[in-house]
């Protein structure tokens, strides 16, 4: 008797909860970015979050939680109940960069996620000021042999991906060069503009406009092709480096032990927006790739960048300060 109440207790209990799954969203739904509003991971959040919305009927909220480089609102993710009110946007830093610059995270990116599924990616692109002596990749490298610790890169900060690609081309093609940390891109591009520093690996995103105006010159993409946006801008390879292939991306995600059927209507709802027809030609437009994977294949893809952004920034000596 004692059995067949323990089974019949059990089954009643799994019938609320896929009742309570079936039923979801019964509440509004934070969708937490780790970044200030306006940034590229902010728009693809509000992008998904709009699409979500008419999906499913009802309430996603972007919630932005800056600091750290995204650390903070990972760690507030990992924190959260793994009931699917808390949804997770974020660019490739807090997955595979933020973890190996500091003793404690506060999460472990390999344990503490869910994984839904890569959503886009942007390849970075070598820029300096329109009026710059160098003119191709190869005045930079000849350059930076000939003036070790001469050459100055901005980047937005220590750790994030403009000043990782810039340790990466540097320990590929056996030059150094000085790292100049900003407190954010914007005031990098300014220096950049106006010349006071000679070059930056900036997002295509974020490069294109002043690229266009006149006010910055591309020598190389770090895409496996050369973008339809920048059809003249040669890739790495192409140029003569190999191993620079450098993406930023952006990801959805969720605390660990979310609900499958609620992982599979995240999934399927992401895939969704990412390729409809009209949001896919806004992205396109503003040089991201779709990418939209599975959650194996995110895990797969996360452990791999994990492992290599270890290794560039182990090599590199490179910490958050």
């Amino acid at each position: 008797m004692k059995k067949l109440i323990a089974s019949v207790l059990t089954t009643t209990a799994m019938t609320v909860a896929m009742a309570a799954h079936a039923a979801w969203p019964e509440k509004p739904v934070t969708v937490l970015v780790p970044f200030p509003a306006g940034g590229s991971t902010d728009n693809v959040a509000r992008i998904l979050s709009a699409k979500y919305q008419t999906q499913f009927g009802g309430s996603f909220v972007v919630d932005n939680r800056p600091g750290a480089a995204g650390m903070i609102g990972a760690a507030m993710v990992k924190r959260a109940p793994a009931d699917g009110y808390t949804v997770f946007v974020s660019s490739l830093g807090p997955f595979v960069i933020g973890p190996h610059l500091t003793k404690n995270a506060g999460y472990d990116p390999l344990k503490d996620f869910d994984y839904i599924s890569v959503g886009v990616q942007a390849p970075n692109v070598l820029a300096v000021p329109a009026g710059s002596r160098f003119k191709t990749l190869q005045d930079v490298i000849a350059y930076e042999k000939a003036n070790p610790h001469k050459m100055t890169f901005a980047s937005a900060g220590n750790g994030t991906s403009d000043h990782l690609t810039a340790e990466l081309f540097w320990q590929q093609t056996g030059t150094t060069g000085i790292h100049v940390p900003y407190k954010g891109g914007a005031p990098a591009m300014n220096d950049l503009i106006g010349g006071q520093v000679d070059a930056t690996f900036m997002n295509i995103n974020t490069a294109v406009p002043h690229i266009k105006a006149g006010k910055l010159r591309a020598l190389a993409i770090t895409s496996t092709a050369r973008s339809p946006i920048l059809p003249d801008v040669p890739t790495m390879d192409e140029a003569g480096v190999k191993g620079v292939t450098v993406y930023s991306w952006q990801a959805v995600a969720a605390p660990k032990g979310l609900p499958p059927e609620i992982k599979a209507k995240l999934h399927s709802a992401t895939v969704a927006a990412l390729n409809e027809p009209a949001t896919k030609a806004k992205l396109l437009d503003l040089g991201f790739e779709i990418v939209a994977n599975t959650p194996e294949q995110f895990a797969a893809f996360q452990a791999s960048e994990f492992a290599r952004w270890k290794k560039v920034i182990e090599v590199g000596k490179i910490t958050a300060d």
